[in-house]
């Protein structure tokens, strides 16, 4: 049998409203750490970098296609796999809902082949 806790509706209620506050405070830190996230300063890429994508070659600002946005995703595909990753797949899979939401969707630099 468990040894779970048993408290009245009040003791309850009241535990409840801690763990509430602590659930919004923790809330809180991932808004704040989110802006932080957000305002890092950009770095400016001056590599040039060469794809080979469905429409042939491509450099990394023919992949933009005028967008101000590039939507990139690290896919996981090592040598001995079937098939891509069940995470990575889920999220990619995820990528064409996201960009109707979106305004002026980015460009995805790829897609998920299943």
């Amino acid at each position: 049998m468990t040894k779970h806790p048993t408290a009245t509706r009040q003791e309850w209620l009241a535990a409840r409203l801690e763990l509430l506050a602590a659930e919004k405070a923790l809330t809180r830190r991932g808004d704040e750490l989110a802006r932080w996230r957000q305002e890092l300063p950009w770095v400016r890429v001056d590599k040039e970098y060469h794809f080979e994508t469905a429409d042939g070659p491509a450099t990394l600002p023919d992949l933009f296609r005028g967008r101000s946005q590039l939507l990139v995703y690290h896919f996981m595909f090592g040598p001995e796999y079937a098939a891509g990753c069940p995470a990575c797949s889920a999220i990619a899979d995820g990528f064409n809902l996201s960009r109707r939401r979106l305004k002026r969707p980015p460009t995805p630099a790829g897609t998920n082949a299943g």
